[in-house]
């Protein structure tokens, strides 16, 4: 599964944009998750730098939930506890961070 498409390149914010944006507005532009185990990325901004990576700036649901950037390279490495990859949700939309139950709690914190 490509990680990142043409598509979403082209229509994700470029890194900074949307720093006036209230965290529960934040549309989130892309989300990734691990099948096997409980982490998932949702990314707000992204951009290519330099070398060609992507850096995207999001929320991140590991072992806890924060916000922080994170690589297009990075999730390409990782690997869930049965070696499974990151995979992007096919079918998540671009939902606000209020609209997402997972994130509306902690979204919460910021108004």
């Amino acid at each position: 599964m490509k990680l990142l498409t043409k598509e979403i390149e082209k229509r994700i914010p470029k890194l900074d944009s949307t720093e006036i944006t209230a965290i529960h507005e934040k549309r989130i532009a892309v989300k990734y998750f691990t099948p096997d185990s409980h982490w998932t990325w949702y990314a707000f901004e992204g951009e290519r730098d330099d070398t060609g990576d992507v850096i995207f700036f999001g929320v991140v649901d590991g072992f806890e939930i924060e916000m922080g950037y994170f690589s297009l390279r990075e999730l390409a490495a990782v690997r869930g506890p049965r070696g499974l990859p990151v995979e992007r949700d096919l079918y998540f939309g671009t939902p606000k961070v209020s609209e997402v139950s997972e994130l509306s709690s902690w979204a919460k914190q910021f108004n």
